[in-house]
Protein backbone atom coordinates (compact mmCIF):
# COMPACT_ATOMS: atom_id res chain seq x y z
CA UNK A 1 0.00 0.00 0.00
CA UNK A 2 2.70 2.41 1.10
CA UNK A 3 4.68 1.70 -2.73
CA UNK A 4 1.71 2.51 -4.12
CA UNK A 5 1.00 5.36 -2.33
CA UNK A 6 4.23 6.64 -3.45
CA UNK A 7 4.09 6.50 -6.61
CA UNK A 8 0.16 8.26 -6.57
CA UNK A 9 2.23 10.98 -4.82
CA UNK A 10 5.22 10.95 -7.19
CA UNK A 11 3.14 11.05 -10.33
CA UNK A 12 0.62 14.13 -8.52
CA UNK A 13 4.30 15.94 -7.81
CA UNK A 14 5.55 15.52 -11.17
CA UNK A 15 2.06 16.86 -12.90
CA UNK A 16 2.19 19.52 -10.59
CA UNK A 17 6.06 20.55 -11.54
CA UNK A 18 5.01 20.29 -14.54
CA UNK A 19 2.38 22.98 -14.78
CA UNK A 20 4.72 25.09 -12.38
CA UNK A 21 7.90 24.55 -14.46
CA UNK A 22 5.73 25.60 -17.58
CA UNK A 23 4.24 28.90 -16.40
CA UNK A 24 7.78 30.20 -15.11
CA UNK A 25 9.50 29.03 -18.57
CA UNK A 26 7.06 30.75 -20.37
CA UNK A 27 7.59 34.08 -18.29
CA UNK A 28 11.81 33.50 -18.55
CA UNK A 29 12.25 32.12 -21.87
CA UNK A 30 8.86 33.03 -23.95
CA UNK A 31 8.79 30.91 -27.55
CA UNK A 32 11.68 28.34 -26.29
CA UNK A 33 9.25 27.35 -22.85
CA UNK A 34 8.00 24.08 -24.13
CA UNK A 35 11.47 22.50 -25.26
CA UNK A 36 13.09 23.88 -22.33
CA UNK A 37 10.25 23.06 -19.78
CA UNK A 38 10.21 19.36 -20.89
CA UNK A 39 14.40 18.89 -20.29
CA UNK A 40 14.09 20.56 -17.37
CA UNK A 41 10.48 18.90 -16.40
CA UNK A 42 12.54 15.40 -16.85
CA UNK A 43 15.64 16.19 -14.87
CA UNK A 44 13.93 17.71 -11.73
CA UNK A 45 11.40 14.68 -11.82
CA UNK A 46 14.41 11.99 -12.01
CA UNK A 47 15.86 13.88 -8.95
CA UNK A 48 12.85 13.99 -6.75
CA UNK A 49 11.96 10.47 -7.78
CA UNK A 50 16.18 9.82 -6.55
CA UNK A 51 15.30 11.16 -3.51
CA UNK A 52 12.44 9.75 -2.48
CA UNK A 53 14.32 6.33 -3.14
CA UNK A 54 17.24 7.33 -1.15
CA UNK A 55 14.91 8.40 1.83
CA UNK A 56 13.58 5.01 1.86
CA UNK A 57 16.59 3.50 3.41
CA UNK A 58 18.54 6.83 5.16
CA UNK A 59 16.56 8.93 8.12
CA UNK A 60 17.23 12.66 7.90
CA UNK A 61 19.88 12.41 10.92
CA UNK A 62 21.74 9.79 8.41
CA UNK A 63 21.60 11.81 5.44
CA UNK A 64 22.59 15.02 7.27
CA UNK A 65 26.32 12.82 9.11
CA UNK A 66 26.83 11.32 5.29
CA UNK A 67 26.55 14.93 4.00
CA UNK A 68 28.37 16.41 6.67
CA UNK A 69 31.17 13.66 6.47
CA UNK A 70 31.69 14.26 2.26
CA UNK A 71 29.21 11.49 0.77
CA UNK A 72 28.65 13.14 -2.46
CA UNK A 73 24.97 11.39 -3.05
CA UNK A 74 23.95 12.21 0.79
CA UNK A 75 24.80 16.01 -0.04
CA UNK A 76 23.23 15.55 -3.24
CA UNK A 77 19.65 14.55 -1.81
CA UNK A 78 20.28 16.69 1.15
CA UNK A 79 20.00 19.38 -1.28
CA UNK A 80 16.83 18.00 -2.70
CA UNK A 81 15.56 17.93 0.49
CA UNK A 82 15.92 21.49 1.42
CA UNK A 83 15.14 22.44 -2.61
CA UNK A 84 11.37 20.58 -2.63
CA UNK A 85 11.19 21.05 1.18
CA UNK A 86 11.08 17.22 1.87
CA UNK A 87 11.74 16.91 5.83
CA UNK A 88 13.29 20.48 6.06
CA UNK A 89 11.89 23.62 5.36
CA UNK A 90 12.48 24.38 1.62
CA UNK A 91 15.41 26.97 1.09
CA UNK A 92 17.27 27.36 -2.04
CA UNK A 93 20.07 28.79 -1.00
CA UNK A 94 20.72 25.54 1.03
CA UNK A 95 19.65 23.45 -1.85
CA UNK A 96 22.29 24.82 -3.93
CA UNK A 97 24.90 24.82 -1.06
CA UNK A 98 24.70 20.77 -1.12
CA UNK A 99 23.94 20.62 -4.19
CA UNK A 100 27.41 22.49 -5.16
CA UNK A 101 29.36 20.18 -2.74
CA UNK A 102 28.46 17.25 -4.60
CA UNK A 103 28.55 18.39 -7.62
CA UNK A 104 32.33 19.45 -6.84
CA UNK A 105 33.13 15.66 -6.52
CA UNK A 106 32.13 14.86 -9.82
CA UNK A 107 28.64 13.73 -8.84
CA UNK A 108 26.78 13.95 -12.05
CA UNK A 109 23.38 14.02 -10.73
CA UNK A 110 24.07 17.04 -8.89
CA UNK A 111 26.40 18.50 -11.51
CA UNK A 112 22.96 18.50 -13.77
CA UNK A 113 20.35 19.66 -10.95
CA UNK A 114 23.02 22.42 -10.21
CA UNK A 115 22.99 23.49 -13.32
CA UNK A 116 19.06 23.17 -14.17
CA UNK A 117 19.16 25.44 -10.92
CA UNK A 118 21.40 28.28 -12.88
CA UNK A 119 19.14 27.81 -15.71
CA UNK A 120 15.93 28.79 -13.58
CA UNK A 121 17.93 31.48 -11.25
CA UNK A 122 17.05 29.75 -7.96
CA UNK A 123 18.99 29.79 -4.88
CA UNK A 124 21.14 31.93 -7.13
CA UNK A 125 21.28 34.88 -9.52
CA UNK A 126 20.61 33.33 -13.25
CA UNK A 127 23.74 32.84 -14.76
CA UNK A 128 23.14 30.76 -18.20
CA UNK A 129 26.92 30.35 -18.72
CA UNK A 130 27.33 28.61 -15.37
CA UNK A 131 24.00 26.77 -16.26
CA UNK A 132 25.73 25.85 -19.40
CA UNK A 133 29.17 24.94 -17.58
CA UNK A 134 27.79 22.35 -15.10
CA UNK A 135 25.45 20.79 -17.46
CA UNK A 136 28.57 20.22 -20.01
CA UNK A 137 30.34 18.15 -17.22
CA UNK A 138 27.20 15.96 -16.08
CA UNK A 139 26.69 15.77 -19.96
CA UNK A 140 30.37 14.53 -21.67
CA UNK A 141 30.08 12.10 -18.16
CA UNK A 142 27.03 10.60 -19.55
CA UNK A 143 23.55 11.89 -17.60
CA UNK A 144 20.96 11.58 -19.98
CA UNK A 145 19.23 14.35 -18.35
CA UNK A 146 22.27 17.17 -18.69
CA UNK A 147 22.20 15.65 -22.30
CA UNK A 148 18.77 16.29 -22.82
CA UNK A 149 19.10 19.74 -21.24
CA UNK A 150 22.66 20.90 -22.91
CA UNK A 151 20.44 20.18 -26.28
CA UNK A 152 17.52 21.99 -25.58
CA UNK A 153 20.02 24.64 -25.14
CA UNK A 154 21.98 24.45 -28.44
CA UNK A 155 18.77 24.18 -30.13
CA UNK A 156 17.33 27.93 -28.75
CA UNK A 157 20.83 29.23 -29.03
CA UNK A 158 20.09 30.29 -25.28
CA UNK A 159 23.38 30.56 -22.73
CA UNK A 160 25.37 29.65 -25.88
CA UNK A 161 25.51 30.27 -29.77
CA UNK A 162 22.69 28.41 -31.22
CA UNK A 163 23.88 25.29 -33.12
CA UNK A 164 21.56 22.65 -34.07
CA UNK A 165 24.11 19.98 -35.02
CA UNK A 166 25.13 20.32 -31.53
CA UNK A 167 22.26 20.12 -30.24
CA UNK A 168 21.51 16.91 -32.80
CA UNK A 169 24.90 15.60 -30.57
CA UNK A 170 23.73 16.06 -27.34
CA UNK A 171 19.96 14.37 -28.26
CA UNK A 172 21.57 11.39 -30.10
CA UNK A 173 23.25 11.06 -26.83
CA UNK A 174 20.54 11.35 -24.55
CA UNK A 175 17.86 9.16 -27.37
CA UNK A 176 20.36 6.65 -27.22
CA UNK A 177 19.99 6.07 -23.26
CA UNK A 178 16.66 5.88 -23.76
CA UNK A 179 15.86 9.39 -22.70
CA UNK A 180 12.03 9.85 -23.71
CA UNK A 181 12.40 13.82 -24.08
CA UNK A 182 15.44 13.66 -26.22
CA UNK A 183 13.78 11.04 -28.89
CA UNK A 184 10.90 13.64 -29.23
CA UNK A 185 13.21 16.40 -29.26
CA UNK A 186 15.19 14.31 -31.64
CA UNK A 187 12.32 13.34 -33.93
CA UNK A 188 11.10 17.17 -34.22
CA UNK A 189 14.93 17.96 -35.45
CA UNK A 190 14.72 14.45 -38.07
CA UNK A 191 10.70 16.04 -39.12
CA UNK A 192 11.95 20.08 -39.89
CA UNK A 193 15.50 19.10 -40.88
CA UNK A 194 17.14 21.04 -38.10
CA UNK A 195 21.04 20.09 -37.97
CA UNK A 196 20.15 16.99 -40.06
CA UNK A 197 18.64 16.15 -43.42
CA UNK A 198 15.06 16.18 -43.45
CA UNK A 199 14.07 12.54 -42.94
CA UNK A 200 10.38 11.70 -41.80
CA UNK A 201 10.78 7.58 -41.18
CA UNK A 202 13.53 8.34 -38.54
CA UNK A 203 11.13 11.18 -36.90
CA UNK A 204 8.51 8.42 -36.81
CA UNK A 205 10.49 5.93 -35.08
CA UNK A 206 12.16 8.57 -32.73
CA UNK A 207 8.54 9.82 -31.81
CA UNK A 208 7.56 5.88 -31.28
CA UNK A 209 10.29 5.24 -28.97
CA UNK A 210 9.16 7.98 -27.02
CA UNK A 211 5.60 8.24 -27.25
CA UNK A 212 5.58 4.04 -25.93
CA UNK A 213 7.21 5.71 -22.45
CA UNK A 214 4.20 7.49 -22.46
CA UNK A 215 5.59 11.43 -23.58
CA UNK A 216 2.77 13.38 -24.40
CA UNK A 217 4.41 15.74 -26.66
CA UNK A 218 5.78 12.23 -28.67
CA UNK A 219 2.30 10.86 -28.77
CA UNK A 220 1.29 14.22 -30.38
CA UNK A 221 3.39 14.16 -32.59
CA UNK A 222 2.89 10.72 -33.87
CA UNK A 223 -0.32 11.11 -34.08
CA UNK A 224 0.40 13.88 -36.27
CA UNK A 225 2.67 11.52 -38.50
CA UNK A 226 -0.12 9.38 -39.05
CA UNK A 227 -2.47 11.13 -39.42
CA UNK A 228 -0.57 13.11 -42.44
CA UNK A 229 1.50 9.99 -44.03
CA UNK A 230 4.63 11.50 -42.71
CA UNK A 231 7.06 8.54 -42.67
CA UNK A 232 4.42 5.89 -42.02
CA UNK A 233 1.21 4.72 -44.12
CA UNK A 234 -1.60 7.18 -43.44
CA UNK A 235 -3.59 6.11 -40.65
CA UNK A 236 -6.49 8.02 -39.10
CA UNK A 237 -7.76 5.31 -37.11
CA UNK A 238 -3.44 5.33 -36.11
CA UNK A 239 -3.56 9.09 -35.37
CA UNK A 240 -7.01 8.95 -32.92
CA UNK A 241 -5.33 6.43 -30.49
CA UNK A 242 -2.12 8.85 -30.45
CA UNK A 243 -4.08 11.92 -30.27
CA UNK A 244 -5.86 10.46 -27.28
CA UNK A 245 -3.29 8.84 -25.39
CA UNK A 246 -1.50 12.94 -24.95
CA UNK A 247 -5.26 14.25 -24.85
CA UNK A 248 -5.77 12.33 -21.59
CA UNK A 249 -2.69 13.81 -20.23
CA UNK A 250 -3.82 17.23 -21.12
CA UNK A 251 -2.09 18.05 -24.08
CA UNK A 252 -3.87 20.63 -25.66
CA UNK A 253 -2.24 20.30 -29.20
CA UNK A 254 -3.53 16.55 -29.07
CA UNK A 255 -6.91 17.18 -27.45
CA UNK A 256 -7.49 20.31 -30.38
CA UNK A 257 -6.47 17.32 -33.01
CA UNK A 258 -8.90 14.74 -31.00
CA UNK A 259 -11.34 17.29 -31.39
CA UNK A 260 -10.97 17.78 -35.19
CA UNK A 261 -11.01 13.98 -35.93
CA UNK A 262 -14.46 13.84 -33.94
CA UNK A 263 -15.68 16.76 -35.56
CA UNK A 264 -15.10 15.48 -39.06
CA UNK A 265 -15.50 11.63 -38.57
CA UNK A 266 -12.04 11.46 -39.46
CA UNK A 267 -10.62 7.72 -38.11
CA UNK A 268 -13.44 7.74 -35.68
CA UNK A 269 -17.05 7.67 -35.70
CA UNK A 270 -18.25 11.67 -36.12
CA UNK A 271 -19.52 13.09 -32.91
CA UNK A 272 -19.85 17.03 -32.56
CA UNK A 273 -20.58 16.97 -28.77
CA UNK A 274 -17.78 14.53 -28.03
CA UNK A 275 -15.51 17.15 -30.82
CA UNK A 276 -17.01 19.70 -28.57
CA UNK A 277 -15.58 18.67 -25.24
CA UNK A 278 -12.47 17.95 -26.66
CA UNK A 279 -12.34 21.47 -28.26
CA UNK A 280 -12.96 23.01 -24.96
CA UNK A 281 -10.31 20.90 -23.16
CA UNK A 282 -7.83 22.50 -25.28
CA UNK A 283 -9.81 25.88 -25.17
CA UNK A 284 -9.78 26.14 -21.84
CA UNK A 285 -5.66 26.09 -21.57
CA UNK A 286 -5.57 29.00 -23.79
CA UNK A 287 -4.93 26.73 -27.43
CA UNK A 288 -5.58 29.44 -29.90
CA UNK A 289 -6.72 26.80 -32.52
CA UNK A 290 -8.91 25.03 -30.18
CA UNK A 291 -10.27 28.39 -29.25
CA UNK A 292 -11.51 29.43 -32.83
CA UNK A 293 -12.99 25.63 -33.41
CA UNK A 294 -15.08 26.24 -30.01
CA UNK A 295 -16.32 29.56 -31.00
CA UNK A 296 -17.16 27.75 -34.36
CA UNK A 297 -19.15 25.09 -32.84
CA UNK A 298 -21.09 27.31 -30.94
CA UNK A 299 -21.74 30.08 -33.62
CA UNK A 300 -22.96 26.99 -35.97
CA UNK A 301 -24.87 25.10 -33.14
CA UNK A 302 -22.65 21.85 -33.87
CA UNK A 303 -22.70 19.61 -30.88
CA UNK A 304 -24.00 22.70 -28.32
CA UNK A 305 -27.00 24.59 -28.68
CA UNK A 306 -26.32 27.65 -30.61
CA UNK A 307 -25.04 31.19 -29.00
CA UNK A 308 -23.50 33.33 -30.85
CA UNK A 309 -22.33 35.07 -27.79
CA UNK A 310 -20.86 32.20 -26.32
CA UNK A 311 -19.01 31.81 -30.31
CA UNK A 312 -17.94 35.44 -29.55
CA UNK A 313 -15.98 35.11 -26.46
CA UNK A 314 -13.96 32.29 -27.54
CA UNK A 315 -13.30 34.22 -31.43
CA UNK A 316 -12.21 37.11 -29.25
CA UNK A 317 -9.46 34.50 -26.89
CA UNK A 318 -8.29 33.15 -29.83
CA UNK A 319 -7.94 36.57 -31.78
CA UNK A 320 -6.23 37.96 -28.56
CA UNK A 321 -3.87 35.95 -29.07
CA UNK A 322 -3.10 36.86 -32.73
CA UNK A 323 -4.74 33.95 -34.23
CA UNK A 324 -6.08 35.30 -37.85
CA UNK A 325 -9.35 33.35 -38.75
CA UNK A 326 -10.37 34.26 -35.16
CA UNK A 327 -9.59 37.85 -35.38
CA UNK A 328 -11.30 37.24 -39.33
CA UNK A 329 -14.08 35.94 -38.12
CA UNK A 330 -14.57 38.93 -35.51
CA UNK A 331 -15.07 41.38 -38.28
CA UNK A 332 -17.72 39.52 -40.24
CA UNK A 333 -19.73 39.06 -37.44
Amino acid sequence: MKSFLWAVIIAVVGWFLKRVFERFLDKKFGKYADVLADALIGAFDAAYNHMQEYLKTHTLTEVVTKAENNDPEAQFCLGLMYYFGREVAKNYSEAVKWCRKSAEQGYTDAQSFLGGMYLNGEGVKQDKTEAVKWLRKASEQGEAYAQCLLGSLYDEGDGVKQDKSEAIKWYRKAAEQGNEIAQNNLGVMYKNGEGVQQDYSEAARLFRKSAEQGHDDAQCNLGIMYDNGYGVTQDKFEAVKWYRKAAEQGHAHAQSNLGFMYSNGYGVTQDKSEAVRWYREAAEQGYAHAQYNLGAMYYNGEGVTQDKSEAVKWFRKAAEQGYTPAQNALKNL
